[in-house]
């Protein structure tokens, strides 16, 4: 009986022991994401993720876009902006309307074409979204250079 007592005591400590390290592990590296790449070991993975949040200037001058056909880029926050199916907060300064009285950049008429290429008095449901092309600038330091270079004539 004792024996037996001695032998669930070793398999339980063995266990416990198991635990804490798959524990300890999956704390280091909580997505289970390999953490080397082509054998080059990755100096630490929360290094190599961006930050949730950033620091959004309050307001700037519209960037400059970096190739043809890129949606504008947002020169100010968008935090606290709703923009869901039955409210789209952007569409009170932005909107053909509204633009002239606030002097807001107006939405572009080809918001305004569905697929087929009719042209409707409201936003488009396939644009009437945003925030899924436009995106605003913030002063969050790049995580890898950017080494994009434009065709000649084209972007900067």
């Amino acid at each position: 009986m004792v024996k037996k007592i001695k032998v669930f005591s070793a398999a339980g400590l063995l266990l416990a022991s198991l635990f804490s390290v798959s524990v300890l592990a999956a704390e280091e590296n909580p997505n289970n994401v390999p953490l080397e790449k082509e054998g080059i070991p990755v100096a630490n993975a929360a290094e190599n993720v961006a930050p949730a949040v950033h620091n959004v200037p309050k307001e700037q001058n519209a960037p400059a876009l970096n190739y043809v056909n890129q949606p504008p880029l947002i020169p100010h926050s968008v935090s606290g902006m709703q923009v869901t199916k039955n409210v789209n907060q952007c569409l009170n300064c932005h909107s053909a309307e509204n633009s002239r009285i606030t002097g807001a950049t107006r939405i572009s008429p080809t918001h305004f074409m569905s697929r087929d290429g009719a042209i409707s008095p409201n936003a488009s449901p396939r644009r009437y979204f945003c925030l899924q092309c436009h995106v605003p600038q913030t002063d969050a330091k790049a995580i890898v250079p950017n080494e994009f270079k434009p065709l000649p004539g084209y972007g900067q």
